[in-house]
């Protein structure tokens, strides 16, 4: 795009001052810029201020941080689609007014704001905390800029999940998420589509098949009637085993939808006393949520405009319901290492899944250019085992 001198020396100003923002000057080469202005407006400018301011509504929109090094990161951020490079430059260049991208471009969670100004009120010889801020701020630009006016989100390494509206956390609960390795939960950015009180579970065939449960339940009736299972043989000789409703449950008394690829999901659990651990990386994948049912009749009031009369009746008829939202929420399972807590200070958290060293790594780095790639290419776990 075409730059005016004034322009351009404002977008090196904003370079200079990108620092604030977790970024790092040098990626967007105030060097060159510079002479590039010295030189006077013309095509050398033109291509190198556009390609520069480009790299940084990019980064600021983005994240920097690039897709090879988000361990596990499959939350696709809407920001480029709804804030194209191309748009928000030429509004910058005809309102000149390159240093507001910032502010259209930043988080706008106040947990951002909050790393924001921690970062700056560290001194740069701590290098360490200055890093690990960096990264985090960075994980925020992974996600929406606006995460909308209600949603749920938990923080892995936490073990919590907040209930938020309008950015006030209303509702906060104890979690148990996966355990390292395999069954590690991945980061994801879904939708609740329904709320399932007193829910079936079905069982995967690597239990029923791989652990011999099929079997057991059809040779054992009166074990299986207890414990809640129903066992079917397919006309192919496999067979089907449903746990029924209960308070034995795997899923509990409560599990939430939110349709994705990996099977995850939030659930009650009969399991309570894992509730009651300081590191809860006990599941399989899924987000065990305490107060469960709480929760879930939460959704039904706000989703499904259930009175709590209605939401407390169904959650106690012990009958399977499951309660379709009419508005839907979105659910994000994130992963901050360095974050405000559910009590709003600031505070690290155990690195539970070493998912750090990537992030620090590439900072460390030069800048990458960015390719389509929105998600990590890494296999995709189904982690439908509550256990």
């Amino acid at each position: 795009m075409s730059w005016s001198v004034a322009d351009a020396k404002a977008l090196l100003s904003t370079v200079g001052y990108i620092g604030k923002e977790g970024l790092v000057p040098a990626d967007y080469q105030p060097a060159a810029l510079k002479a590039a202005i010295a030189k006077g407006e013309g095509d050398d400018l033109d291509a190198l201020a556009s390609r520069v301011f480009g790299w940084l509504i990019e980064d600021l929109r983005d994240g920097r941080t690039p897709m090879k090094s988000r361990v596990q990161w499959f939350a696709v951020d809407p920001d480029q689609d709804l804030m194209p490079t191309a748009q928000i430059m030429a509004q910058a260049l005809s309102e000149h007014d390159v240093a507001g991208v910032v502010d259209k471009l930043a988080p706008t969670n106040p947990d951002y704001a909050a790393l924001k100004a921690d970062l700056n009120a560290t001194p740069m010889a701590n290098k360490a905390r200055r890093a690990l801020i960096q990264a985090n701020m960075d994980r925020w630009r992974w996600l929406a800029r606006d995460l909308g006016d209600v949603y749920l989100m938990t923080n892995i390494p936490e073990f919590q999940l907040r209930l938020v509206v309008r950015n006030k956390i209303i509702r906060s609960y104890k979690t148990v998420v996966g355990k390292p390795g395999r069954t590690a939960t991945p980061q994801l950015a879904e939708t609740v589509s329904a709320v399932v009180f007193n829910p079936t579970w079905t069982v995967p065939q690597s239990i029923v098949k791989g652990e011999g449960l099929g079997a057991k339940v059809l040779n054992n009736p009166t074990w299986a009637r207890n414990a809640g299972y129903k066992a079917t043989k397919n006309g192919d000789g496999t067979i089907t085993v449903v746990q029924q409703p209960g308070a034995n449950n795997s899923l509990g008394l409560m599990k939430i939808d939110m349709p994705n690829p990996h099977a995850i999901y939030l659930h009650d659990t009969p399991s309570k006393q894992y509730f009651n651990s300081d590191v809860r990386a006990f599941s399989h994948g899924c987000i065990r949520t305490e107060r469960a049912v709480e929760l879930g009749m939460t959704m039904a009031i706000l989703g499904a405009k259930k009175s709590a009369t209605e939401a407390a009746e169904i959650s106690r008829s012990g009958t399977y319901t499951k309660v379709e939202m009419t508005r839907t929420f979105p659910v994000y399972l994130t992963y901050f290492t360095y974050a405000r807590s559910i009590d709003g200070q600031l505070k690290p958290f155990n690195d539970l899944y070493e998912r750090d060293k990537p992030v620090l790594d590439s900072f460390l780095a030069p800048r990458q250019i960015k390719t389509t790639q929105r998600a990590s290419e890494e296999e995709i776990i189904k982690l439908d085992n509550p256990l």
